[in-house]
């Protein structure tokens, strides 16, 4: 069983996305953009590089110019069945020949740019090198919110993703839990993602016992036992946009204690997700759920931001942590995940996908709708 499938981006929506990110590094005083293979490629050109490659490919957006993609000569075919091809130029390389040679005409000599943070060392250097007066600066840094706001299309997507996820928990809490490792509890969530839809698992944690204390647990050969409390944390990819959920369950009946204990992440969870709305900071939802836990006497073992972005990629801008003061806005995604771990004991998480909806929609929306009551597994 698999969900349904979301209708292409166009090459008028890549085109849209790439002057967009023009006119954003010209208002915020940059000469323009320089992007490598990654995520920031795909969401600006649907270009998806064949293979991770030492041979340079560069899109260069900047204001009043086309956007030109640099590719080596024996990747252009690829590139130019990109859905966004029609909206760029490409200028490709041979092999023997320096590809810098070719990028450098299309850059300001003395310009300052903002660089995809998965960019080689070797090509910002390369390019240094041919353009001694050129800066760089990362894309985080420079423009974090490049991604960050979701058109109604990408809504739908993350949507859909999110309803996968859910779907994926449903399923497996039907399956037994004790006497079972943890890497095989792993392994059938990664399954369950891809039967709904998924085209690629990011992460399947399954952390049982006193592991989910470690928020990031890597699901090992431990036996999950009765009377196990059990952190699933789970996501990936539909349709190019991310999923990402988490749950606690209990193998057998809890202890009043560990009820008591996810009664408060319950509610961490429920007052920073009630938070959200436009004009709020990032931070703010950090503090709404820190609030509760640590008035709850559990403030020392939350040991994590209470959020992060996701989109074409599970983790991204913004982040929903102390200091983080950009304001929300209409279209932004993020997880709202507060947790509390007891080191050698148990620990708890809940998270949901949040997009924050406008002024007369309310606040925010949760892109996860599953129980969020402790589960009690087989």
């Amino acid at each position: 069983m698999t969900t349904g499938t979301s209708a292409p981006f166009t090459a008028a929506d890549y085109q849209a996305r790439m002057e967009r990110a023009a006119r954003s590094a010209a208002d915020a005083g940059l000469a323009g953009v320089l992007v490598a293979p990654g995520p920031d490629l795909v969401w600006l050109t649907g270009y998806h590089v064949p293979a991770d490659t030492e041979r340079l490919t560069l899109l260069v957006l900047a204001a009043g110019q086309r956007p030109t993609l640099v590719v080596p000569t024996l990747e252009a075919p690829d590139a130019a069945k990109a859905a966004g091809a029609d909206a760029m130029t490409l200028r490709d390389w041979t092999d023997g020949k320096n590809p810098y040679d070719i990028a450098a005409p299309l850059l300001e000599k003395s310009g300052r740019f903002g660089v995809s943070d998965n960019a080689w060392a070797m090509h910002l250097l390369g390019l240094q090198k041919t353009l001694p007066d050129t800066s760089y600066v990362s894309l985080t840094e420079a423009l974090p919110m490049l991604r960050a706001v979701k058109d109604a299309a990408e809504l739908e997507r993350l949507a859909a993703a999110g309803a996968a996820a859910d779907a994926t928990y449903e399923e497996i809490k039907k399956v037994p839990f004790a006497g079972r490792k943890e890497i095989d509890l792993s392994r059938e969530l990664a399954d369950l993602l891809r039967r709904f839809g998924h085209e690629q698992v990011d992460f399947t944690l399954v952390c049982s016992g006193p592991n989910a204390a470690n928020p990031h647990h890597a699901p090992g050969d431990r036996v999950v036992r009765d009377g196990d409390m059990i952190v699933l944390d789970f996501g990936g990819l539909k349709d190019g946009y991310g999923s990402d959920t988490s749950r606690t369950v209990h193998v057998g009946e809890p202890t009043a204690e560990e009820r008591e204990v996810h009664d408060i992440v319950r509610a961490a969870q429920t007052a920073a997700c009630d938070a959200v709305r436009p004009g709020i900071a990032c931070q703010d939802v950090d503090r709404v759920a820190r609030e509760v836990i640590t008035d709850a006497g559990y403030g020392e073992y939350f040991i994590h931001r209470t959020g992060h972005g996701i989109g074409v990629t599970t983790h991204e801008p913004p982040y929903m942590i102390e200091g983080e003061r950009q304001e929300l806005v209409p279209g932004m995604c993020f997880s709202v995940e507060p947790g509390i771990y007891l080191p050698g004991r148990f620990g708890v998480r809940i998270e949901d996908i949040v997009t924050v909806t406008g002024e007369d929609g309310g606040g925010g929306k949760r892109l996860n709708a599953t129980s969020r009551d402790l589960a009690i597994v087989g």
